[in-house]
């Protein structure tokens, strides 16, 4: 495994299909959002293949499934987040974590590791997730796909989920799912590992190009401990 150059203070991770399976709720709110277009649905399984690059691109890649070119995109994308906010309201999200996450990140963090999302949801949703899901107690920062900055792929989320934590991207470890994490570690100039289990817009997260792999979040704190000696 290649670790950056120096001891790693920070660890960033994805979110979507790295900490917590979101695919149901994305699904319902895409549906409901394609329904009120009075377009067919996608089946949740074909939509696990649209995740990871934000809400504008999971809505185009529906629309091309669909093919249903022409149609109002712009309409569908704030009905989307309005079908999801009401399943936040309702108490209705089913979005799981995935086994181990929560004891690797109470590992990373009693090792003084500093912790951060970045992700392409937007950042209300991604708070409200970890703070529904018990997780947000370790998270010092948070950045979404909203705010005044490019999504994953580009480098600029990474760098400044860095700055909030006050580390240099070559003493900080990124941890995704996908092609999208590779590529936007990579020009960060951040290490990255990879977990196998995710949703890499539809390809084998096992042959991603990654520093390495990890079966689960929960091996991470014993690694880094064990390359920190």
């Amino acid at each position: 495994m290649t670790l950056p150059s120096r001891a790693v203070r920070a660890v960033l991770f994805d979110l979507d299909g790295t900490m917590l399976d979101t695919a149901a709720d994305i699904a319902a709110a895409l549906n409901a959002a394609l329904a009120e277009q009075h377009l067919a649905p996608v089946p949740p399984e074909k939509v696990r293949t649209f995740i990871g690059r934000g809400v504008p691109t999971l809505i185009g890649r529906a629309v091309a499934h669909l093919g249903a070119a022409g149609c109002d995109t712009a309409a569908l994308q704030a009905g989307f987040h309005v079908h999801y906010a009401r399943l936040e309201e309702r108490d209705e999200l089913s979005a799981r974590v995935y086994p181990g996450v929560a004891a690797g990140l109470g590992g990373l963090h009693a090792l003084g590791v500093a912790l951060a999302v970045v992700t392409n949801k937007p950042s209300r949703a991604a708070r409200d997730l970890l703070k529904r899901r018990g997780l947000a107690r370790w998270i010092r920062a948070v950045v979404g796909g909203d705010g005044d900055l490019p999504r994953k792929p580009h480098p600029q989320p990474l760098l400044r989920a860095c700055q909030d934590l006050g580390v240099e991207p070559a003493e900080a470890l990124m941890v995704g799912d996908s092609l999208v994490d590779v590529q936007a570690a990579r020009a960060a100039g951040l290490a990255i590992v990879c977990v196998p289990y995710g949703y890499n817009e539809g390809n084998d997260p096992r042959a991603l190009p990654c520093d390495a792999f990890i079966d689960s979040v929960a091996e991470l704190p014993a690694l880094l401990a064990a390359t920190a000696r």
